[in-house]
């Protein structure tokens, strides 16, 4: 019985610390977007267990690793200010 029980809980410790999928994402917004929004969008990243992975200077925006329901929620909240949620990725040019 002490085996079973201590099965179940070592089957339920490792289903809970599979993470759940994370997209990489750039996230921008225009200029004139309050910082505040900003803020929030990143914010609520992170309580839902993504990260902000960089943020840029030049454009009003970050990339992240976030859950993808979190980023329909962002892209929500960004609509009034247009904010622009793309998938990143490596580009390269050939000759």
């Amino acid at each position: 019985m002490k085996i079973a029980i201590l099965s179940l809980l070592a089957l339920v410790g490792a289903t809970m610390a599979v993470e759940l999928p994370q997209k990489s994402v750039i996230v921008s917004y225009p200029n004139e977007t309050p910082d505040s929004i900003i803020e929030q969008a990143k914010n609520a990243i992170k309580e839902a267990g993504g990260m902000i992975t960089h943020e840029y200077k030049i454009i009003k925006g970050f990339a992240a690793k976030a859950p993808p329901k979190i980023l329909e929620s962002v892209q929500v909240w960004g609509n009034d200010y247009h904010a622009l949620i793309e998938e990143d990725a490596m580009v390269s040019i050939n000759n």
